[in-house]
């Protein structure tokens, strides 16, 4: 394994969740799959176990790991269910986030500590209709009304929509984006049917409709008109924990298929004799390791504090563009077997293709990434 000098603590962390998945989510992957839905006893379990605010400090209920720890977990976690991963990613990564980032200190000891704990669940409201890569352009609509802020519109492609228990809202005020605080239960709030999607099937994908929704005027975070700045940072945590369950996916491809590899025979030889199956694994590890070193690199400098947005841009791209590659030659190596439900390769090739797309598309990374080069003149 890549050594970056974890710390015991963090790799202690990481047998944990190793052993976790093994035991928990690996069983139960295919079915998760198959039903399109993660079971409320598996979140619960993954609360109890810390992973759900791995990243956050300990005064708010987290584990106090960082983005680091947050990464490894993310990359276990992915070995098992891609679903899962993304499930945590929405809750965790962008929709508390939100909260911890650009919260105050009540926010954060009322919404974020419940979230951390794993007590509530959380999603990120950004996405709409003609506000995709263009999340400038959102319609979503708030007013301050008689010492509430009332919401109006809607947001699509929210993981974590229709199960979340509090979310964080993108909405246009007079002044700007602004960023708020809504929990599910407040009339006017509604999640639309689960979407039905190619891939990470498990994970919970939902329209949202905002209608007079009324939210108190301290659930505002941070300064009115000063939402876009927020969710851009988020974003940034986003996509390098986006990247690290891409690594984790490939890991389990590689292994996977060097295990096959071996044990698979044609002309009375395992196919791992033949230059072409070396080649492909070759091609796969070498990728992984570049995977791994820019993820932890990156989450190193994030903990610092330190700006990461050209580099986590870089993250997402090159993660999972390589994530699909690995993908793809892992099916070619199981050949008719890899593209068969009996086993979970069919299962990661579907769900890696989304990883391009969301959490901003990797056309989007690219511009990040050119206009940061060009600012700075090349220098990193």
């Amino acid at each position: 394994m890549f050594e970056f000098g974890f710390t015991e603590e963090q790799e202690m962390w990481r047998e944990v969740v190793r052993d976790f998945t093994n035991k928990e989510i690996k069983p139960i992957a295919a079915k998760i799959d198959e039903e399109a839905k993660i079971p409320e006893k598996l979140i619960k379990q993954l609360g109890e176990l810390g992973a759900l605010g791995i990243a956050f400090p300990e005064e708010y209920g987290g584990g106090g790991f960082g983005e680091i720890g947050y990464c490894i977990s993310q990359e276990e976690i992915a070995r098992g269910c891609m679903s899962t991963a993304t499930m945590i990613g929405a809750h965790q990564s962008i929709g508390a986030n939100v909260i911890y980032l650009g919260g105050n200190e009540e926010q954060k000891q009322k919404y974020l500590t419940p979230l951390a704990s794993g007590e509530k669940l959380a999603a990120f409201c950004l996405t709409e209709a003609q506000a995709g890569s263009d999340s400038f352009n959102l319609k979503t609509k708030a007013e301050l009304v008689d010492g509430y802020w009332v919401l109006n519109g809607e947001k699509l492609w929210i993981t974590n929509g229709g199960i979340a228990d509090i979310v964080s809202v993108f909405a246009r005020t007079p002044k700007g984006i602004s960023a708020f605080i809504v929990e599910t239960n407040t009339p006017g709030f509604f999640a639309g049917p689960p979407e039905k999607k190619m891939g990470i099937k498990g994970s919970t994908t939902n329209a949202i409709t905002f209608d007079n929704v009324k939210v108190p005027q301290e659930n505002l975070i941070g300064i009115d008109g000063r939402g876009f700045l927020i969710a851009m940072k988020t974003l940034d945590a986003g996509r390098l924990g986006l990247g690290a369950a891409c690594l984790g996916a490939a890991k389990e491809l590689l292994e996977l298929s060097t295990n096959y590899a071996k044990e698979r025979e044609q002309f009375d030889e395992p196919i791992s004799h033949f230059q072409a199956i070396q080649f492909y694994l070759a091609e796969m590890a070498t990728m992984i390791y570049n995977m791994e070193s820019i993820v932890y690199r990156t989450a190193v400098d994030y903990d610092k504090g330190k700006n990461i947005s050209r580099q986590t841009a870089m993250v997402k791209l090159y993660c999972s563009e390589s994530l699909d590659e690995i993908a793809d030659r892992a099916v070619q190596i199981h050949g008719g077997m890899g593209y068969s439900r009996e086993l979970p390769i069919e299962r990661f090739y579907r769900d890696s293709r989304i990883n391009r797309i969301f959490e901003g598309t990797n056309e989007i990374q690219k511009t990040i990434i050119a206009r940061d080069v060009l600012k700075k003149k090349g220098v990193m």
